[in-house]
Parts: C-alpha cells; structure tokens; sequence
C-alpha cells in the first residue's frame, strides 16, 4: 500500500483520534539532563509526566507506541497539546511539517528503514516546549537510539544546550538515515540496469517498478521536511533559537541533497523502464524478422511445388528423366539467392548496412 492514512469517520470534530487495532500499547522512557549531569527516570504508573521537568533542565519524554487513548490524551492535557496537534500526533501518516503556537513547536517527520527486504515509513511527532521535549513513534523498537548515545556521551553541544537542539538533533538524525535507504536502492538500480542490459524479462520490470514505489515513497518524505525546514529558517519563532541556524540550514542542505538525488534516480528508473520495452521491442522485432525472411523464401519452394504437384495428364516435364533434381537445384538455387539478398540488404546477420561507416 503506497498511501494509507488513519481517518475518524467523516463528519467527526476536530481532533478525534483514531487508533487502529492492533498498534502496540505505550512505552515511556524519560531522560532529564543538563550540562554537567544526565538520568534516566522511570515515570509511575499513572503519574504526571510534567511534574519530571525541572527549571535549569531538559527533559525528554519519549512514547513509543500509540495504542492507548487515554495515556495519549492524560500526556496531551499535561503538556497543553491541542487537540489538533495531538490528532497529528495519532493519526498518522501526516505530511512532514512544522507549526508553532504560543504553547510549543511541532514537527512532524518520518523515519525510514527496510523491514524484510520491504520500505517501511514510521512516522516520529516531536513537540517542543520550555525545557521538556516530547516523542512520538508508531512502534516499538527505538529508532532514536544515536541521539541517546550522543547525549550519554556528552560530547558535543547537545548537553549544554536546551531542548530546541534537542529537536534538532532528532530531526537531523532522522533526515540522515534516508542516506543508506538512498544507497540501497541506487545499488539496486545499477544492478537492474547490469541484468536488463544482459537478458529483459518480466520479473525484471517487476523489480524496476519496485524501486520506483520505494522512490515515490522516499520522496513523500523527504520534500515537505525539506519545506518545513525551510519554513524554521525563514520563521524560527520562540522555540528556535537564533544559533541553531547553522544547524538547521546543514540538515537542510542535506534534505536538499536526497531530493535532488530521489529526483535523479527516478529518471533513471523511467530510462530503465523505457529501456526495457526497447528491448522488448527490439526483440520482437528480430523475431518477426526471422519469421518473416523464412516465409518469403518459402513462398516461391511452394510455388514451385505446387504447380508440380497438380495432377495434370499432360505436363512435359513429369515425363523428363532428369525432371526432379532440376526442380530441386533450381528451389535451392532460389533460396541461397533470396538469403543473399536479405544477407546484402543488411536484414540478415551482418550486412553492409550494420556497419560503421570509414572515412
């Protein structure tokens, strides 16, 4: 399925949240750090998450997994989410975005990765605030692992910084893993077009448009977090502090530089494709080819004995000696010049036609 959204019936109001069946119940993990310290909380059953976050920290509340309404609706009114922002949140897919209200900053992207040899897109919803960061992911299974390493490591900025860099290093870790899904995929083009080149066949179409499905897909993805990037270096607004621009314009660089190469391996795809029915073509072609030069020389042989074959009481050459082996000479005769012929005029095999022209 290239696009499937989870929708309320229509006519529903304005943040009604719909979680489908199966998604896996939430997991919630909290990291509080600030420059010279960093620990992971085990939040309480049931308890507020908002009475973590503490003045001169920040805090990051990550929640894997959307499957319980009312825990994602307690965290929503905790936070201040509105309905809508929190209705973006669940009801995913949504179109890679960032808006800003008075309360906080919301950033939609997606997260790629092959599950079983297949493109998957998980969507990640990040909310920042005043000193908190919120998470939001469809699965378990924690696709922002390197951004806790980096803030365990506490090398970097990351630890001195607030929440703002925070979101930007999610985002920025998200926006680089569409690199190696890019590679992937433009080492399985350079393979199609080594195996197209050697024998056309269909279940080769079927890997080429394959790969154009995962490149529609990536693309999805990448262009609007390219535009909303754009839009946080055009507004960055109160959530985005004015030195994380030089940031957020790197990764836009790098959105910048996927687009145009999701972009370019389409074309290559759709040269594939047309190479493909060229060939097809082409060997068609040399088939009719054949099929037609092995009628044309037989169309007079049977000319030939078919008038020899009538019945007719009076016919000279029926009563000639040496009447059969010239009716074969001279049908022999015919098709070594006919082949000749096709041979000279370049239709069959390497005639002067097919080559290259000197001087």
């Amino acid at each position: 399925m290239i696009f499937r959204k989870r929708h309320p019936p229509v006519g529903s109001r304005p943040g009604t949240l719909v979680v489908p069946a199966g998604a896996v119940p939430p997991r919630i993990t909290v990291i509080r750090y600030a420059a010279d310290t960093i620990e992971d909380l085990a939040p309480d059953t049931g308890g507020s998450l908002h009475s973590l976050v503490m003045p001169g920290t920040v805090t990051w509340i990550d929640v894997q997994g959307l499957g319980d309404e009312a825990v994602l609706r307690r965290i929503g009114q905790e936070f201040g989410l509105h309905a809508l922002a929190l209705e973006d949140v669940v009801n995913a897919p949504q179109r890679p975005k960032a808006e800003e209200d008075a309360e906080h900053l919301l950033l939609v992207t997606r997260k790629p990765r092959f599950t079983e040899d297949e493109l998957d897109i998980e969507q990640v919803a990040v909310v920042v605030g005043d000193g908190w960061l919120l998470s939001f992911q469809e699965q378990h299974g924690d696709v922002l692992d390197p951004v806790r390493r980096r803030l365990r490591d506490g090398l970097g900025p990351m630890r001195r910084s607030g929440a703002d860099y925070l979101a930007y290093a999610i985002v920025d870790t998200i926006v680089d893993a569409y690199y190696p899904i890019v590679e992937t995929l433009s080492d399985r083009i350079e393979a199609l077009e080594d195996h197209l080149m050697e024998r056309p066949s269909r279940r080769l179409l079927e890997k080429i448009n394959a790969v154009r499905t995962d490149l529609v897909v990536l693309r999805r993805g990448i262009w609007p977090q390219r535009e909303a990037l754009g839009r946080l270096l055009r507004e960055p607004g109160r959530f985005m502090s004015e030195g994380l621009r030089p940031y957020l314009r790197d990764t836009f660089d790098h959105c910048d530089q996927l687009a145009e190469v999701v972009d370019s391996h389409r074309d290559l795809v759709n040269g594939l494709t047309n190479t493909y029915l060229s060939l097809l073509s082409n060997r068609t072609n040399d088939v009719m080819r054949v099929l037609t030069i092995m009628a044309s020389i037989f169309i007079p042989l049977t000319f030939l004995a078919g008038i020899y074959g009538m019945n007719f009481e009076y016919m000279p050459e029926l009563q000639t000696r040496w009447a059969y082996p010239v009716l074969i000479g001279i049908m022999v005769a015919v098709a070594l010049v006919m082949l000749q012929f096709f041979r000279s005029r370049g239709w069959l095999g390497d005639g002067p036609d097919d080559g290259d022209d000197e001087g």
